[in-house]
């Protein structure tokens, strides 16, 4: 290979950028130490814009189509050389590509929660997350200010820096606004496009970038204040508490009236819920013109755990079950003392209505009449 050749090889003659990324935002011509040819080939592509640097100082920007490179499509870099009478010899310049379309389905969230103060719950700590796409509008700015001799620059290499000005400006327009927080769904595009407007008014001008699109995806409460509004939902749903509870109460006396393996306990809790039954249904009654309001009903004392006393000793606890045996085998009378949680003291167990029922549900009928 002769010398003219070797020098033709190291020559650029096509200077071009095929970008098959989706988030680079500047990429520089790799041209090492080869200096471009007299007359090569400029193909900036749409979506891009080509800029040409010499010695640190920016130069000729070129928009999409296709260029020869010589003096007078190349004032600027022509006066920054010194070429008062144009050039026929290869020249030096650097040539960065900026990529002007929008890279999209970039991220952003609050990584702390923001306290507000809201009108319904008061102090509230909110988080939220969306998406936003981005745009080179100023390349030299955006090569001053960003990128500097980086060879390649890509969007995640600001999205920290902007995902912290969305962060600022989101708390800003949320604590601007006075929305309560059950009233933000319905205003999502409204407050993204004043977080959007508040932070390209940062980036525009210093750094060549546009925001086109910000979008917020979710605004979130805690996790314990989303548990009250859904009891707080759930109890709405429900209307009446006193109705609820009578249909629950009917409810529990059908599965244990059902449940044929229940014995005694079975019992014992259907009568329970019986009494229980019955004093709400006397609640809700109004006593007549002239008659004394009743007194409410207490609740029956819990049902299943229960103590003996024979002999100065205290035995148990027994369940329902227990003492339906002990009712069969004449153990249990009406004059054993019993006790139960909740109850106001010991008593008799004649007295006590559960009992009086096991223990005439153990003493057979007499006996049929001899035909």
């Amino acid at each position: 290979m002769g010398f003219l050749d070797k020098l033709r090889g190291e020559l650029v003659d096509i200077v071009e950028w095929i970008d098959h990324s989706d988030d680079t935002l500047v990429w520089r011509f790799p041209r090492f130490h080869n200096q471009i040819k007299n007359g090569a080939q400029l193909i900036v592509r749409p979506g891009q814009v080509a800029v040409f640097v010499h010695r640190g100082k920016m130069a000729d920007v070129f928009e999409p189509g296709a260029y020869v490179l010589r003096t007078d499509n190349l004032p600027l870099l022509s006066t920054l050389a010194g070429w008062k009478h144009g050039f026929d010899s290869p020249f030096k310049a650097e040539v960065y590509f900026v990529n002007t379309t929008q890279v999209t389905n970039l991220k952003w969230g609050t990584p702390n929660p923001i306290m507000l103060r809201d009108p319904d719950f008061g102090p509230i700590r909110l988080r939220a997350f969306g998406v936003y796409t981005l745009k080179a509008t100023e390349p030299v700015a955006l090569l001053q200010e960003l990128v500097g001799t980086d060879g390649s620059f890509e969007a995640d290499e600001i999205t920290e820096l902007l995902r912290a000005m969305i962060n600022s400006s989101f708390a800003d327009v949320i604590g601007d606004s006075e929305v309560a927080a059950l009233d933000l769904a319905g205003k999502y595009p409204e407050l993204s496009e004043q977080i959007r407007l508040r932070v390209v008014d940062k980036i525009d001008d210093e750094y060549g970038l546009d925001m086109p699109k910000l979008l917020i995806v979710n605004i979130s409460l805690p996790a314990e204040v989303e548990r009250a509004l859904d009891t707080r939902t759930s109890m709405a749903a429900i209307g009446d508490m006193n109705r609820f509870q009578q249909y629950q109460m009917g409810q529990a006396m059908t599965a244990a009236a059902e449940n044929p393996s229940g014995g005694g306990a079975a019992d014992g809790m259907g009568l329970g819920l019986g009494f229980a039954m019955a004093g709400r249904m006397m609640q809700g009654q109004s006593p007549g013109i002239g008659a004394p309001a009743a007194a409410p009903v207490p609740m029956p004392p819990p049902v299943g755990v229960w103590h003996i006393s024979v002999g100065g000793e205290v035995h148990g606890p027994f369940t329902m079950a227990h003492l339906a045996e002990a009712a069969g085998r004449k153990e249990l009378t009406a004059s054993t003392m019993v006790w139960t949680p909740g109850a106001p003291g010991w008593q008799p167990a004649g007295q006590v209505p559960q009992l009086v029922a096991l223990m005439n549900a153990s003493t057979p009928p007499p006996p049929p009449p001899v035909a």
